[in-house]
C-alpha cells in the first residue's frame, strides 16, 4: 500500500515506486491519502478508510506528512503508531559511498519504542480546568507543587511495553547478525520511568546470551555517538530519545535525505523516510528521494523479498559512488526523478 503524503511526499513516493517496480517485485499498489490532501477531500488528516486499508494490506509505505504546529491536530505519525500498535521504530544509519562524512565507518541501527513515553499524548494545557485539577491532585498525593501557568506532558513507560521492544531489538539483532545492543536511559533522574525501562530491559536481555548488552546514560551516549559512532551497533531507546538521536545518526551519515525508517508491530508495518515534508521545496524537484527508496528496500525485505531489496540498495550505492547524479543537498544539481531514474536503471540491469 502507498500513502504519498503531502509536501514533498508525492515526489519522493513517485520516485520510490519507480525504483521498486524496476526490480520486478510484483507489488500490487493500493493508494490512499493522509495529510493535507486528505483533510481537503475527506475532512480528516487520517481518514478511517486509510487506516482500514493499512489493516487489510498489513504493510504500507508512506511519504512524509505535515502536522500543523500548535493547532490541536494530532500528529499523523503518532496516530498511525498508536492506532496500529506499531511499537518498534527501526532506523538504520550507514555510511554510503561517495557521501563525505566525518566518520566513514558508521553502520548502526536505532530501535525506538514507539507508543509510550512523552509521545503517548497525555497532555494538559496551561490554564485549563484539567491542569488545575492535576495540580491539586499532585499537591495532595505527594506535596508536588506545579506552577499555575505550567503546561504538562506525562511520561508513561510500562513493563509490558518495554519487554516487547527489548524482545524485538534482540530478535532483530539475531536476524541481522548484529553483535551488541546499547540501552539508552536517564534512570538516575527519572527513576520510575527511565528506571523502569532500564531495569526491565536488563532483565529481558538476560534471555539473549548470544548478544552483548550495555546500558549508557543518554547524555553520555549522545557524546560518544557524536565522537565515536563505531562504538555502537544497535541503539535501543525510549520514544523521545530515539526520535532525537535518530536525527543525530542522520547527521553522521550525510543528512535526513539518506535515512530510511520502519514502524513495525506484531500485526502491521508502515515504512517511511525519517525526514519531514519540507513544504518550502515541494513541487520543485529538489527533494532527495533516497531515504524513501531505501525505506522501500526495507519494506521489500520485510515482505521476504531480500534479493530485490539488495538490488535496490546496491543501485543506490552505485549511483552515489558514481557522483554524477545527486540532489542539491548532496552537492549536486539533479532532480528528484533524475536520481530515481538513475537508481531504477541500475536496479533493473
Amino acid at each position: 500500500m502507498l500513502i504519498a503524503g503531502d509536501g514533498i511526499g508525492p515526489e519522493v513516493a513517485e520516485a520510490a515506486r519507480l525504483v521498486l517496480d524496476s526490480v520486478g517485485a510484483d507489488i500490487k499498489w493500493v493508494e490512499r491519502e493522509a495529510g493535507s490532501t486528505a483533510l481537503e477531500r475527506h475532512g480528516s488528516l487520517l481518514p478511517d478508510s486509510t487506516l482500514e486499508a493499512i489493516r487489510e494490506c498489513r504493510t504500507a509505505i508512506k511519504g512524509p506528512i505535515t502536522t500543523p504546529v500548535g493547532t490541536g491536530f494530532r500528529s499523523i505519525n503518532v496516530a498511525l503508531r498508536q492506532d496500529l500498535d506499531l511499537f518498534a521504530a527501526v532506523r538504520p544509519a550507514r555510511a554510503l559511498p561517495g557521501v563525505p562524512i566525518r566518520h566513514p565507518f558508521v553502520d548502526l541501527v536505532l530501535i525506538r519504542e514507539n507508543t509510550e513515553d512523552l509521545y503517548q499524548g497525555i497532555e494538559f494545557e496551561r490554564d485549563s480546568r484539567e491542569a488545575a485539577a492535576l495540580r491539586d491532585e499532585l499537591e495532595a498525593l505527594g506535596g508536588f507543587h506545579l506552577a499555575e501557568d505550567a503546561g504538562v506532558t506525562l511520561k508513561p513507560i510500562s513493563v509490558a511495553g518495554t519487554r516487547r521492544i527489548v524482545r524485538f531489538a534482540f530478535e532483530y539483532a539475531r536476524a541481522n547478525r548484529r553483535r551488541k545492543v546499547t540501552i539508552g536511559h536517564k534512570a538516575n533522574v527519572m527513576r520510575y520511568s527511565d528506571g523502569l525501562f532500564l531495569r526491565t530491559a536488563q532483565q529481558s536481555a538476560m534471555e539473549f546470551t548470544d548478544i552483548a548488552c550495555e546500558d549508557v546514560a543518554i547524555d553520555h551516549l549522545t557524546a560518544r555517538l557524536a565522537v565515536r559512532p563505531g562504538d555502537f551497533d544497535i541503539l535501543l531507546l525510549p520514544n523521545l530519545y530515539g526520535d532525537i538521536l535518530s536525527d543525530l545518526c542522520a547527521g553522521l551519515v550525510g543528512g535526513l535525505g539518506l535515512i530510511p525508517g520502519a514502524n513495525i508491530g506484531w500485526e502491521y508495518a508502515v515504512f517511511e523516510p525519517v525526514h519531514g515534508s519540507a513544504p518550502d521545496i515541494a513541487g520543485r524537484g529538489l527533494a532527495n528521494p533516497i531515504a524513501m527508496i531505501l525505506s522501500g528496500a526495507m519494506m521489500l525485505r520485510h515482505l521476504g523479498r531480500g534479493d530485490a531489496a539488495s538490488r535496490v540498495e546496491a543501485a543506490v550505492d552505485g549511483v552515489l559512488r558514481g557522483g554524477d547524479v545527486r540532489t542539491r543537498d548532496l552537492g549536486g544539481s539533479s532532480t528528484t526523478m533524475q536520481v530515481a531514474e538513475a537508481i531504477a536503471g541500475r536496479a533493473a540491469a
